[in-house]
């Protein structure tokens, strides 16, 4: 990539700042709703690209943690699933319940970070 491209983020925060600050006083009716839906999935993009590699390197270091063994994160959150089903891995195992809590405030930070507070 050339070095004067700006990076993905913010571009989309470009866009989205545009559509809010320009565009959304000058549209109504569908065309508003879409445009909220739009800004709204431009933010949700924008902290993926931001947060979620360093998420997944930490969930991936959990489940290894907590399953006791190497692999994808995919594959470790299939063990996980299944020990769970099975009965195997429940609330009073160690690690779970912070591995879990955990997961849910790193998918609502980059879902809806006002769930969750600063």
């Amino acid at each position: 990539m050339p070095a004067e491209t700006p990076p993905a983020p913010d571009l989309l925060e470009a866009v989205r700042q545009f559509i809010e600050r320009d565009l959304l006083s000058e549209v109504s009716g569908d065309l508003w709703f879409q445009c909220k839906v739009a800004i709204n999935i431009m933010g949700i993009v924008k902290r993926e690209l931001e947060l979620a590699p360093a998420q997944q390197a930490d969930e991936r270091q959990r489940l290894v943690r907590l399953l006791g063994r190497e692999g994808s994160i995919e594959d470790l959150n299939r063990e996980l699933a299944r020990r769970i089903r099975q009965g195997t891995m429940g609330e009073d195992t160690p690690g779970l319940l912070d591995h879990l809590r955990a997961s849910v405030i790193e998918a609502l930070r980059i879902d809806n970070p006002k769930w969750i507070g600063p």
